[in-house]
């Protein structure tokens, strides 16, 4: 037995030709996370589903739901993917995967077996669209070190978190309760509500311990769902299928005492600024003053008795005043060095500017060099047969004299820095001339002829085979 995807138009067809069953989930509100299927005739409303399905029966699944068929408490098929199914006597189970990919065929072949009785043949939907407003709050005041006021500080919490289920099979075998047909989170949140406040407890811990104000906790929303998912979803995920996927506090409360430590803590900043506390001082002497006035035995024995009071405790009044008034004069001392400071900061600034400024000027003052276009002059061309003037020819005999180094190259290599110190007597040098090959000769740094080597009366020479180019005045100078 098992279900085969059916074609939409196939679907239509049948409901409106005959009399075949249609099973669709029961009523799902946001907070259910496993309800049953009912069956749906053709003219009728839904009904309660009997415990047998008929074969060529359609069950209709929506976006975010899972569907398992059950045949006497065994799953013997199910699917991820929405859409219309065919259940078929004659089918193997087809096990449509969908998002969840291969990892569910593991779940599934774990509590496909189970123990109910027989033929009981049902189908089941399982809500996986994020489960919402579930409620939690702290029953106890928990601990919380905050560094900023350096002590132990007691909380209480309370505000929703959310999950989602992550593997629905594994879900169902450990979650859901036997022989229930239809579970809202609330039904089976008591014992995972322990848990929840034991990793939440755990949370707040590792928040603490990172150096998180107490005060910015109810900000943290989205860091304390990270620090659950560290604590909780392993075994959440490993053991049921689901997930922890936010948590949001929307208060945060203090026990008595720790309240009064923070307003006290909270004064005591307040009080290290002089000016604060020289009002203050002003501000008890005022009020003593005015309940002076308004004393029951008569406006004279108050102020009598102020005066008694100024007078034992003017020394002291007089001493606290005088340490504000020098603290605050140290104040305004340190920030009139300050503000001198700037003024310094800011006139180097603008000298600093002023040079740049003045340095760009000097560049763009600058006269440019003068380019003088220069090239060598030209020769005079001597045609065959022009006859030379005596002087001319005097030039020539001069020029004729001048003698010229000739320089034979047998051959040419590179080698690298390392490889020409490593050179040494006996080292041999590889040239990129073949043995046999013309040699090239050289006047003046330019190649002009190719040629043979040869021996003549125990010096070498060379044979001219080819004249790359005619020597002239012109490419000798």
């Amino acid at each position: 037995m098992g279900i085969i995807r059916a074609a939409l138009e196939g679907v239509g067809g049948s409901l409106a030709d005959s009399w075949i069953d249609v099973i669709e989930p029961d009523d799902m509100g946001e907070q259910t996370v496993f309800t049953r299927g009912v069956q749906v005739k053709k003219g009728s409303n839904k009904k309660g589903n009997d415990d047998f399905i008929t074969d060529g029966s359609v069950v209709h699944v929506y976006d975010n739901q899972f569907m398992i068929l059950t045949d006497g408490g065994k799953v013997i098929d199910y699917t991820a993917e929405a859409g219309y199914y065919k259940v078929s006597n004659a089918s193997a189970p087809s096990l449509f995967n969908g998002q969840f990919g291969a990892a569910l065929k593991e779940s599934f072949d774990r509590i496909r077996y189970g123990g109910m009785t027989p033929s009981s043949q049902k189908v089941f939907f399982i809500n996986l669209q994020e489960i919402k407003g579930i409620k939690f709050g702290t029953r106890n005041p928990v601990n919380y070190f905050d560094n900023f006021y350096n002590a132990e500080l007691f909380i209480r919490a309370h505000g929703t978190y959310s999950i989602k289920i992550t593997d629905p099979l594994k879900f169902y075998a450990e979650a859901i309760p036997r022989n229930a047909e239809k579970v809202d989170i609330s039904e089976i949140n008591e014992q995972y509500l322990s848990e929840f406040m034991e990793a939440l407890q755990a949370s707040i811990n590792q928040m603490s311990a990172d150096g998180e104000r107490i005060s910015f906790v109810t900000s943290k929303g989205r860091e304390l769902s990270k620090y659950m998912a560290q604590t909780l979803d392993e075994d959440w995920n490993q053991l049921r299928g689901m997930e922890v996927l936010s948590v949001g506090i929307a208060s945060i409360s203090y026990d008595e005492e720790s309240q009064k430590l923070i307003n006290k803590r909270n004064e005591g900043a307040m009080l290290s600024d002089p000016t604060i506390r020289e009002g203050y001082v002003q501000g008890q002497i005022a009020q003593g003053i005015n309940a002076a006035g308004s004393n029951p035995n008569g406006a004279a024995m108050g102020f009598m008795g102020v005066g008694m009071g100024m007078q034992a405790g003017g020394g002291f009044m007089g001493t606290a005043s005088q340490a504000n008034m020098q603290q605050m004069q140290m104040q305004q001392q340190m920030q009139m060095q300050m503000q001198q400071m700037q003024q310094q900061m800011a006139t180097m600034q603008q000298q600093h500017m002023q040079q740049m400024q003045a340095l760009q000027q000097q560049q763009q003052s600058r006269v440019d060099p003068r380019v003088v276009a220069a090239k060598p002059p030209t020769m005079p061309t001597l045609a065959d047969g022009t006859k030379l003037t005596n002087d001319e020819t005097q030039n020539l005999d001069l020029i004729m004299g001048v003698s010229l180094e000739i320089a034979v190259e047998i051959g040419r290599t590179r080698k690298k820095v390392q490889d020409i110190l490593a050179l040494s007597k006996g080292s041999l040098v590889v040239l990129d001339k073949l043995a046999g090959d013309q040699v090239d000769v050289y006047v003046n740094g330019k190649c002009i002829a190719h040629g043979d080597v040869v021996v003549i009366d125990d010096n070498f020479g060379i044979r001219i085979s080819e004249i790359v180019q005619k020597p002239s005045l012109d490419s000798l100078t």
